[in-house]
């Protein structure tokens, strides 16, 4: 059981948004024990730090490393009392982790929420599923509708984490929509490490576009946003879904990883570049001005020049509205590390995402020009100096554009709609002034 010194815990959180609402929930149900929780906060602040890590890939491995090595160097200065790791780098690497740095005063893996309360002095309560203390602005959430995956991919490692598939049931996700619209949510971000297989778990068929049938007709949710949908096996009536209904966003993150069929093969993603092809013809003749986010992966084994040479007119051709690119990583424990070489040089795997980013650059400002003279609905997130910021629905949080508007007055609210009218626009930015 910790000391008491300050009942104060900080909890630090890296990685994804799947990550976030983890610690979301950690902080509800240490908030009923009785402790002040701080999140991200200066460490002189708490008694105890607890960090949510990522084991995802080597720069968030690091990462996560740096900030434990970070947080012992504080304990040993007396700045806090008690120092806990959980989360995905500490599920994969326990065993290592108390090696090496032995300072630490316990670890804990993904699914170790109870043990980690009562190791606190705390109590995990069964009611409060569902519950959570929001991280993020309160106007939108991340909504988590599965854990882990079934998936086979050659390079990912989150199956050997998070293990399989577990989704919430229609009932639990339906009821936590709810709670997060009364807590002034206007805006639900589904996430999952693969959105598409929603369901096929609990029951034997996938539910993606049923669970939508009922979120959109939650009280209080003007958006909702979908992320990390799986193209192998996509889901009938989904595109539909999205036409038809104003509350979900025309924006679909789709992490397609790469074109080349003999890549595809090597990573073992279930499709190949025809089907690609027709299911993004299929996406945007459904929903034409739909915003796709997609995700690449450059260096996997077996991309030579051809292969990516074929990659990067695949990014021209298709003009992706949103486009996010990593390194490949060799990751311990995975089909590629095991029985393909990592035969692509650091120096070529950096060349190659310079790349793709410029092309994806100035795709991104030709797109943006587009849309000067505009009137665009936007969602006022925060004020950063003269300026109230805020999204279109082809923008997600952190990730995606933003738009500027002149407010020095503050009189627009951060949660609120407004209809803006572009005027100028930057790479990656836009401005405006409300209408």
């Amino acid at each position: 059981m910790i000391s008491r010194k300050h009942n104060k815990i900080n909890i630090i959180t890296l990685g994804c948004a799947k990550n976030l609402v983890d610690s979301e929930v950690l902080v509800r149900q240490l908030n009923v024990s009785g402790f002040e929780v701080l999140h991200n906060a200066d460490p002189v602040e708490s008694g105890t730090v607890i960090i949510n890590t990522c084991g995802f890939i080597k720069e968030a491995k690091e990462e996560s490393l740096d900030t434990i090595m970070q947080y012992v160097n504080a304990r040993k200065s007396n700045l806090i009392d008690n120092l806990y790791v959980i989360g995905c780098l500490s599920e994969r690497y326990m065993h290592e982790l108390k090696v090496e740095i032995p300072e630490v005063d316990r670890y804990f893996g993904v699914n170790d929420l109870p043990k980690i309360l009562k190791e606190l002095g705390g109590r995990y309560l069964e009611e409060l599923t569902g519950e959570r203390i929001l991280s993020t602005p309160p106007h939108y959430a991340y909504m988590k509708v599965s854990e882990g995956c079934d998936r086979k991919c050659s390079f990912c490692a989150i199956p050997l984490i998070r293990g399989k598939q577990k989704s919430k049931s229609l009932e639990k996700l339906h009821a936590e929509a709810q709670y997060l619209s009364s807590l002034g949510v206007k805006e639900l971000i589904l996430i999952a490490q693969d959105l598409t297989a929603y369901g096929t778990d609990l029951y034997g068929e996938q539910k993606l576009v049923r669970l939508l049938e009922n979120l959109v007709a939650v009280n209080g949710i003007s958006w909702i946003r979908l992320h990390y949908a799986y193209p192998a096996g996509f889901p009938e009536g989904l595109t539909e879904m999205i036409r038809d209904n104003p509350v979900i966003c025309n924006y679909l993150d789709i992490p397609f990883q790469h074109i080349s069929d003999k890549v595809l093969e090597k990573m073992h993603r279930g499709i190949n570049r025809a089907e690609i092809l027709f299911l993004i013809d299929r996406i945007r003749k459904t929903v034409p001005d739909i915003s796709i986010r997609t995700t690449l992966l450059t260096g996997h084994p077996g991309e030579g020049e051809n292969e990516f040479s074929e990659l990067i007119q695949f990014i021209q051709d298709q003009k992706f509205e949103r486009l996010g690119v990593f390194k490949y990583s060799e990751e311990e424990g995975t089909f590629a590390a095991k029985y393909f070489k990592d035969a692509i040089p650091t120096r070529v795997k950096e060349e190659r995402f310079k790349n793709i980013m410029e092309i994806q650059k100035d795709l991104s400002l030709k797109a943006n020009d587009a849309k000067v003279g505009r009137k665009i609905q936007v969602l006022i997130d925060r004020w950063e100096g003269d300026y109230a910021v805020g999204r279109t629905e082809a923008d997600s949080p952190e990730i995606d554009n933003e738009v500027l508007v002149l407010d020095r007055n503050k009189k627009f609210k951060a949660g609120e709609f407004f209809k803006v009218q572009i005027t100028d626009a930057r790479e990656y930015d836009l401005f405006g002034e409300i209408v």
